[in-house]
This record gives C-alpha cells, structure tokens and sequence, in this order.
C-alpha cells in the first residue's frame, strides 16, 4: 500500500479559493479592527490626520492577499483559466467575509470583531489543508492509515 493520494482538482480548487477567502477576509477584518480602535482613541480630527483613509488600503491589501494565496494554492492547476476563477472568486469572497465585519462593531464592538477575525484565519487554515490535500502529495493524507 502506497502513501500517495491522487490528485482531486476540484478540493485542490476548493481548498485555494477557501484559502483565499479566509485570509483575505482576515486582512480586511484586522484593518476595521484597527480603524476602530483609532475612531474610538482619537478625535475625529485627529483620526483623519492620522489615518486618511485606512479602510481603502484595507480593501485593496484583502483583494491581493486573496489573490496570492488563491493563485499560490492553486498551483498545481494546469488550467490558468481555473486558477484566474480561484483568483477573482477568492478576492469577491474576501470582500464579503470583510464587509460582513462591519457590522460586528456596532453589536459587538472590537471584540466581536477579533472573534470575527480568529473564524476568519482559522476558515484560511482549513482551506490550506484541503487544497494541500488535494494536491495529491505525499503526506497530504489525513493522517489516518
């Protein structure tokens, strides 16, 4: 009996596009976290001097976190036309991840948020493992004999 799994493309795709979701959702989730801590510390002035607009780098850092690691776990596609879905999907569902946080400030406060924060990586940690999984790999197993 061999160790080698076979390749499954569509966890390997899968498994990227969770990845990509989850820590470009948590990119965007740790800058409102940020944003809110300095609206709450600072004067409005003051906020605005000191961060103009945090929240537009925030979009722009989960679009391309979602899309490097989308592009990077996804790597073992031999399509380019998969990987480009993975990419758009990923960056599409990292903004949503992101803007579901917004309104966890206003129930919850920052806490609610960092909660939202720690599903958020853990959810990238999950599609890590199915998408390396997925690959067909040795050692990408369950662990399980």
């Amino acid at each position: 009996m061999t160790d080698e799994h076979p390749k499954d493309p569509l966890a390997l795709g899968l498994g990227s596009l969770a990845a990509g979701v989850g820590f470009g959702g948590a990119c965007l989730t740790a800058v409102q976290i940020a944003a809110s801590i300095l609206r709450g510390d600072l004067a409005p002035t003051v906020y605005r001097e000191t961060a103009p607009d945090p929240l537009v780098f925030g979009l722009f850092a989960a679009v391309g976190v979602a899309g490097v690691c989308g592009w990077y776990r996804s790597a073992a596609l031999e399509n380019i036309w998969q990987r480009g879905v993975i990419i758009v999907l990923a960056a599409v569902g990292a903004l949503m991840i992101g803007f579901l946080a917004a309104p966890l400030d206003r129930f919850f406060g920052v806490l609610g948020m960092i909660v939202w924060l720690a599903f958020t990586i853990a959810f990238g940690f999950v599609g890590t493992r199915w998408a390396i999984r997925g690959k067909g790999e040795e050692g990408g197993g369950t662990g399980t004999a």
